[in-house]
């Protein structure tokens, strides 16, 4: 075992219900991750980093407190962004209104993420896709999230390195 995280309705189980369960993982050396604001606020999101969770699952609502962006940003936890699940299960009512731009703007250390692909009938491509076609996001930049998602991972440093080499090499021959 690696990580623990939490999921599902924030609103019926908010992070803290979680603190035990997450201190004690931590003690025994597990990584911290959580879902937080996809269906409850900003609130959620500062659980979640109180709890010590080091990726933030979704995290759609922290956009309406800028200082939990700037805190976000500053400490470069990174925030899974799944923009097809966000608008499928409703908690994004448009790619328009999808904080995504914003948050990477704004310095946050963000993944895209297909969340469940068979559910939400979606893959990473179209996720990236969909950044490029929607958000204008470049080249460039979709490279930086595909990087951001081995940084985020919990893979050793050794291990990381090695895939960031590997990702770079192919990367400078397309």
């Amino acid at each position: 075992m690696v990580a623990i995280g939490i999921g599902g309705d924030e609103q019926k189980g908010p992070p803290e219900l979680f603190r035990d369960a997450y201190a004690y993982a931590a003690e025994n050396g597990l990584h911290l991750t959580a879902h937080a604001g996809e269906n409850a606020g900003p609130e959620s999101v500062w659980g979640a980093l109180n709890l010590r969770a080091e990726r933030i699952g979704h995290g759609l609502t922290a956009a309406q407190d800028p200082e939990l962006v700037e805190e976000l940003s500053t400490r470069q936890v990174p925030v899974e962004i799944c923009l097809t699940s966000n608008l499928r299960t409703g908690s994004c009512p448009s790619l328009s209104a999808h904080p995504l731009r914003q948050y990477f703007d704004q310095g946050i250390m963000i993944t895209l993420n297909t969340d469940d692909p068979a559910m939400f009938r979606t893959s990473l491509t179209r996720e990236y896709h969909l950044a490029e076609q929607s958000f204008g996001f470049t080249e460039e930049h979709l490279r930086e999230l595909a990087r951001n998602s081995f940084e985020a991972s919990f893979l050793p440093a050794e291990r990381k390195l090695t895939f960031l080499n590997l990702f770079d090499a192919a990367a400078a021959h397309t």
